[in-house]
């Protein structure tokens, strides 16, 4: 099919127009044979943008007269174009940018095949439209071009193959949750047969041009999942053991591989600690911790050498593991309890961007066990306010604790506070002023957790209280220094499932062998916590003496060296997010 001459000759002679009536005029004549421009949408642009708000008077641009000219030289050079075939298999090429989608229909023909247009389909974005992600812009292409082909697609012979750029959209029928727009999208696709294939963008150059030609300035997008990445968690994580049984029918396991666990083949053994690392029931743990957890299911020779290698060169940590104090004077630990949740150290973490209503969280760690509860909080609470939250958080759960470690805030200098504690039997223990190190546990945690939230929340801090809860999963779930158990299990007598290959090992015994066992957990774990934490306190106290220096008194009343760059209370939050401010 081609244009007739004398239309073409016609519009060569066009003379510019001049009101906005020879302005109508001539797009409605090249509406008429706009099937046969490619990318005719975008060309003129210019011209249609000047009856946007339909004035009254004509103002001609530049840009107008430019696409006025280039519209008559298209019309003098239109391509041509095949004729439809119902009889043979069509492929519609899709593609889609921040300005506008774009689409090319060809049916597959000769030997070998061959594409030939018969129809090209370009249309500019609406500013709602424009603010669709990457993945509902690639849909909205494939919406549009099906609706604009619906006569030649619709009941077709054969069922014709989509080709995108977006490797998503693949599964795209295969998604259990869809926002409402992508369902009525896909409703519109059942009354079609077809196929979505994955073609890459340096392929897809037609129908990319197409889309493209609507920008103003170049830019790199890159692709974003079309459905969350909360909803992907579980198909992830099979994810890894498919490819890891895949590549064991390349590589197999060798003989030296311990009974129980799975050996990594090498070409899956760095997705392996990515994911291991980055989960965020994990949290971004240091070298140790990830080898551990690696090493409950999988095994190769060097797992320790390649974890250590990752997590050392992992940029997210090292933005998020700063030393954040200098060494001041030497350590003076407190008293070991002698069960869980005996003697708790508090503190909140404040000035945190506002999530959820919330803007700090109150900040429980129990001194036996290293376990943490994270209370989210609208903001610094008064300390009857303080004193209900340990009740309904904690209290109700553990029991009445023996001693409360806190620093000098007014929540806990207050005389309500001090009240409610005496009634309760609980001994009150303040931290020297401006000194955080003596409510040393407490604020390791406030840095774990800060860095957790700076890891997973550093492009979108607002989100921050919906990762709360994962931050106390991954600080109760990993194993500690000092007990060789993770609070979990120090606690409630077992560790609970975290994670897949943790179900294999949960068994479930009868009531009295489960008692026995939570017995002898509990009982190891007193003894754990008594010799084990007095040689870890002494490690950690050799190792911090060297940097540190011994007070010396000048006399009767004198005071130890208070560290000057000491922040007050309240100064955690601005540190967890001050890198994120800059």
């Amino acid at each position: 099919m081609m244009m007739e001459c004398d239309r073409v000759n016609a519009v060569r002679n066009w003379p510019t127009p001049t009101t906005v009536k020879e302005v109508q005029r001539f797009l409605g004549f090249a509406n008429y044979y706009r099937t046969f421009i490619r990318g005719f949408g975008q060309v003129a642009a210019p011209i249609t943008s000047l009856l946007k708000g339909g004035p009254v008077r004509l103002r001609w641009s530049a840009e107008a007269d430019g696409a006025f000219n280039q519209l008559k030289v298209l019309f003098t050079g239109a391509p041509l174009l095949a004729h439809p075939d119902p009889s043979l298999a069509f492929i519609v090429e899709v593609d889609a940018s921040e300005a506008g989608v774009g689409a090319v229909l060809s049916p597959r023909s000769g030997t070998p095949p061959k594409l030939r247009p018969c129809a090209y389909f370009s249309k500019k974005l609406g500013p709602a439209e424009q603010n669709y992600d990457v993945g509902d812009r690639e849909l909205l292409a494939m919406v549009k071009a099906l609706k604009v082909w619906r006569h030649w697609l619709e009941g077709a012979k054969h069922p014709f193959l989509i080709w995108t750029d977006h490797r998503n959209l693949e599964y795209i029928r295969a998604a259990r949750r869809l926002n409402p727009r992508q369902a009525r999208w896909a409703m519109f696709f059942t009354r079609f047969r077809f196929t979505i294939s994955y073609r890459p963008g340096s392929l897809n150059t037609k129908a990319d041009a197409l889309s493209r030609l609507y920008d103003t300035e170049d830019r790199s997008i890159e692709p974003t999942p079309i459905l969350p990445a909360s909803r992907l968690v579980a198909p992830v994580v099979w994810e890894v053991d498919a490819d890891i049984e895949r590549a064991l029918r390349v590589e197999p396991a060798p003989t030296q591989c311990p009974t129980g666990r799975t050996y990594v083949p090498l070409g899956v053994r760095d997705m392996l600690i990515r994911w291991a690392h980055t989960l965020p029931s994990a949290g971004h743990p240091g070298i140790d911790r990830t080898v551990r957890g690696i090493r409950g299911k999988y095994w190769w020779p060097t797992l320790a050498r390649d974890v250590r290698l990752y997590v050392s060169s992992c940029s997210v940590c090292a933005q998020s593991k700063a030393p954040r104090h200098l060494p001041r004077g030497k350590l003076q630990p407190l008293p070991v309890p002698q069960r869980p949740w005996s003697h708790l150290s508090v503190d909140f973490l404040t000035d945190l961007p506002p999530s959820q209503g919330n803007t700090t969280v109150l900040v429980v760690v129990d001194r036996f066990s290293k376990s943490c509860r994270l209370l989210p909080l609208p903001g610094l609470p008064t300390a009857l306010q303080t004193a209900e939250a340990l009740f309904t958080h904690v209290f109700r759960h553990y029991g009445v604790p023996e001693d409360i470690v806190s620093d000098r805030g007014p929540q806990f200098t207050s005389r309500v506070w001090k009240a409610f504690m005496e009634r309760l039997g609980i001994s009150v223990s303040l931290t020297s002023g401006y000194h955080p190190e003596s409510n040393g546990q407490v604020e390791r945690v406030n840095q774990e957790v800060g860095r957790f939230l700076r890891s997973y929340c550093q492009d979108q801090p607002g989100e921050w209280a919906r990762y709360v809860p994962w931050a106390e999963l991954a600080q109760n779930s990993l194993r500690h220094s000092s007990t060789n158990m993770s609070p979990f299990e120090c606690v409630l007598g077992y560790q609970p499932v975290l994670a897949p290959w943790h179900q294999s090992q949960t068994e479930a015994p009868a009531v009295e062998e489960w008692v026995q066992r939570s017995r002898e957990t509990c009982r190891q774990s007193r003894i754990l916590s008594g010799r084990p934490v007095n040689g870890r306190r002494e490690t950690l106290t050799a190792t911090a003496v060297r940097p540190r220096c011994s007070h010396q008194g000048t006399g009767s009343g004198s005071r130890p060296e208070t560290c000057p760059s000491a922040c007050p209370a309240g100064s955690w939050g601005r540190s967890v997010w001050g890198h994120l401010k800059s």
